[in-house]
């Protein structure tokens, strides 16, 4: 069974007439004629019955032209994305990226990006750090922000964009709420709002409170920026948080206040799947966004 003989059975179906079809195909009528009857021969069936100078499908016919035509969709999709795939002006960038990010820093960029490639698509997927290392290791993602940054891994590979500083955030009746800069060891007695366990960021804000001599007591945990930022502005504890994290979304708003001792950052990268080549569009966004962060103040 060939391609060619599935485009002109389906032809034939559509026009009801062999002479049409292949007027439509741009072939002698005898070369749809002997494809057809080949087809019927290979399948043991007739697809076809004549009334008149015009032919109709069987009911067995009718059956086998509507798989034949999803066949035949499918074909036409996968070589369109094929096309994309080879395109980086078009086709569809599938991005992974931690949550802390989707509040300022994914829409800036990707509103950029698309200033530039207004006909590029995005498929976004938001997640943890187990998560987004095994969209990426699977195929269900082609780039993916990260934090921290794993600069060793069997799987994937990739580029350091940022370092961001952590800064406390406490309730805005906080004593030191109105200080410019504080020690983390100050926030000893402090309740602390952290991110669940899993989340990149709570690791970070463990360790920077064991550096600075105590174990954070903990009043609640989550797994939104914005819950964390909620209660801490509701008076229920203190947290510390990326600055791209503090970006204004309501009213109810904490006190954000820099942290001298010890200094707390957090590592941001791009990675994506070390032993796939990644679509051009893909590509090209990773060269925009290398290009965007290398410019960027530090």
């Amino acid at each position: 069974m060939e391609l060619r003989q599935l485009l002109y059975f389906v032809k034939v179906a559509q026009m009801e007439h062999v002479t049409k079809a292949a007027e439509e195909l741009h072939v002698a009528q005898s070369a749809v004629s002997r494809q057809i009857h080949q087809l019927e021969q290979e399948l043991g069936v007739d697809l076809f019955i004549q009334k008149g100078r015009n032919v109709h499908l069987t009911a067995v016919g009718q059956l086998f032209c509507s798989r034949v035509e999803t066949i035949l969709r499918d074909l036409e999709l996968a070589v369109n994305e094929v096309h994309e795939f080879l395109d980086p002006e078009q086709g569809e960038i599938r991005l992974g990226f931690p949550h802390s990010l989707g509040i300022y820093l994914i829409p800036s960029i990707v509103a950029k990006f698309r200033q530039i490639h207004p006909n590029v698509k995005f498929r976004f997927k938001q997640g943890a750090f187990p998560s987004l290392i095994r969209d990426v290791t699977m195929g269900e993602v082609d780039l993916a922000f990260i934090s921290p940054f794993p600069e060793s891994h069997d799987q994937v590979q990739g580029d350091l964009m940022i370092t961001e500083e952590l800064v406390a955030i406490l309730p805005p009746s906080h004593p030191l709420a109105g200080e410019e800069a504080v020690h983390l060891s100050q926030l000893k007695d402090d309740k602390f709002i952290l991110f669940s366990k899993g989340y990149s960021l709570r690791p970070i804000v463990w360790q920077a409170c064991q550096e600075a001599g105590f174990t954070p007591k903990i009043a609640f945990e989550g797994e939104e920026t914005d819950t964390i930022r909620g209660l801490v502005a509701a008076g229920m504890g203190v947290s510390l948080l990326p600055e791209m994290a503090l970006f204004q979304t309501n009213q109810l708003q904490p006190a954000r206040v820099r942290i001298t001792d010890p200094k707390v950052t957090r590592t941001i990268g791009l990675i994506h799947r070390s032993d796939d080549k990644l679509p051009l569009v893909a590509q090209s966004f990773r060269k925009f966004l290398l290009e965007y962060f290398a410019s960027a103040p530090k």
